[in-house]
C-alpha cells in the first residue's frame, strides 16, 4: 500500500469518525424566565465546558417559555412563577403526560428607580407600592413615601411607573406580593404573569425594564436584583411583616425560604413572598426548570441521550458547584437550602 493511499485512508476515516461523534453530539434547548438568565448562562457554559452538552438558553419570558415548552419546541421551559392549574392541564392535553418543577436557585425583585438628586436608599411600605403602581400615589413627594423616608427631599415630580409587557415570572412575583399585602390591588388587578395594568409603561424582560429605568427620570420599575447592580439603578427596602424595612440580599431572600422548607410540597410550587421573618426580604421567589416527565422527539419516541444530559445537568446544578457560583457579587443570587436539593435530587427519578 502507498502512502499516499494510506494518508488518505487515514483521512477517510478521521472524518467519518468525526462525523459520527458530531452525531452523537447532545444539544439541549431551553426558554423562559429572564429573571434566572445571567446564571443560567453563566451555568449552560460551565456545564458545557465540563460534558461537552451544548445548551441553549433563550431569555423569553416565563410565559413565553411556558408556551414553548407546552408545545414541544423545546427541551425544557422555565419560569419564575410555578404552572398554574390551567397550563398544567393544557401542557397535559397537548404532549399526553405531565411537568416537572425543579427550583434552581432563589432570588428578589426590587423596586428599582431613577431619582436624580436623590443618593439615599429608599424605604418603601407595601402601602406605598401598590399605591404607585395602582396609580394613586402619583408624585414623589407624596406623604405615603415621605413618611418612610424621614429626612429625604423627596421631589415634587410625577412617577413614571414602568411595568413588563410581555408573560413574566418576576411580574407573577411582584403581583403576587402586592396582591398579599393590598386589599385593593388584589381586588383591583390581582397576581399573574400577565396583567392589566393601571397606569405606566411597558418593556420587555427584566433587561427591558432596567433598561427603560435607567434612561427615565423620576421612574420606577420592579426586576430581578442581580439586573439592578449591573445597570447601577438605585432600589429601595421594603417593610416586611414584621415592620422592618429589608434590602434584598442573598441573606434576606434565604430568610424568606426558611419557613417553607420544612413544609415543601412534592412539587415544589410554593410562593414565598411577604413570608415571616423579622430579616425576610418580603419579593422573595424561587425561579423553577420546567422539565417534561417524558423525554421524547416529536414522533414520540424516547430520546435517553438527551434524557441522560438533562438528568446530569440537573444534578450538575444542584450540586455545591454550581450553586456557589449563584451566589458571587454580580450574580447575587441566594442558593437553594440543603433540604429543598435533597427533595430535588430524589424528584429526578420521575423523569422517563
Amino acid at each position: 500500500m502507498s502512502k499516499r493511499i494510506f494518508l488518505i485512508m487515514i483521512a477517510a476515516f478521521l472524518v467519518a469518525g468525526g462525523w459520527i461523534l458530531a452525531q452523537q453530539a447532545v444539544r439541549l434547548n431551553g426558554a423562559g424566565a429572564s429573571f434566572p438568565n445571567p446564571i443560567y448562562q453563566k451555568w449552560v457554559t460551565e456545564f458545557q465546558k465540563q460534558t461537552g452538552v451544548e445548551i441553549n438558553y433563550q431569555s423569553v419570558g416565563s410565559g413565553a417559555g411556558i408556551g414553548q415548552v407546552t408545545e414541544g419546541n423545546v427541551d425544557f421551559g422555565a419560569s419564575d412563577g410555578p404552572m398554574n392549574p390551567e397550563e398544567l392541564q393544557k401542557f397535559h392535553d397537548k404532549r399526553g403526560f405531565g411537568v416537572l418543577h425543579f427550583p434552581t436557585v432563589m432570588g428578589g425583585v426590587v423596586p428599582t428607580y431613577n431619582l436624580p438628586g436623590v443618593s439615599a436608599a429608599l424605604n418603601f411600605t407595601p402601602e406605598a407600592l401598590a399605591g404607585i403602581f395602582l396609580g394613586t400615589v402619583k408624585k414623589w413627594n407624596d406623604p405615603a413615601l415621605g413618611k418612610a423616608n424621614p429626612g429625604v427631599k423627596l421631589p415634587d415630580g410625577e412617577i413614571v411607573t414602568i411595568h413588563r409587557s410581555d408573560g413574566s415570572g418576576t411580574t407573577f412575583v411582584f403581583t403576587d406580593y402586592l396582591s398579599k399585602v393590598s386589599p385593593e390591588w388584589k381586588s383591583k388587578v390581582g397576581n399573574a404573569k400577565s396583567v392589566t395594568w393601571p397606569v405606566g409603561l411597558g418593556a420587555k424582560g427584566n433587561e427591558g425594564v432596567s433598561g427603560l429605568v435607567k434612561q427615565t427620570a423620576n421612574s420606577i420599575g420592579y426586576v430581578e436584583l442581580s439586573y439592578a447592580l449591573q445597570n447601577k439603578l438605585a432600589y429601595g427596602f421594603v417593610r416586611n411583616q414584621a415592620g422592618k424595612f429589608v434590602q434584598a440580599t442573598t441573606a434576606s431572600v434565604t430568610a424568606a425560604a426558611a419557613g417553607i422548607v420544612k413544609g415543601m410540597p412534592e412539587d415544589f410550587r410554593v410562593s414565598i413572598t411577604d413570608a415571616p421573618g423579622k430579616e425576610a426580604y418580603p419579593i422573595s421567589t424561587f425561579t423553577w426548570l420546567l422539565i417534561p416527565e417524558k423525554i421524547q422527539d416529536a414522533a414520540k419516541h424516547p430520546e435517553p441521550a438527551k434524557k441522560k444530559a438533562i438528568v446530569d445537568y440537573l444534578q450538575w446544578m444542584l450540586g455545591d458547584e454550581a450553586q456557589k457560583m449563584a451566589e458571587v457579587p454580580g450574580m447575587d443570587y441566594a442558593r437553594l437550602p440543603k433540604a429543598v436539593v435533597v427533595k430535588e435530587l430524589k424528584a429526578i427519578a420521575k423523569i422517563q
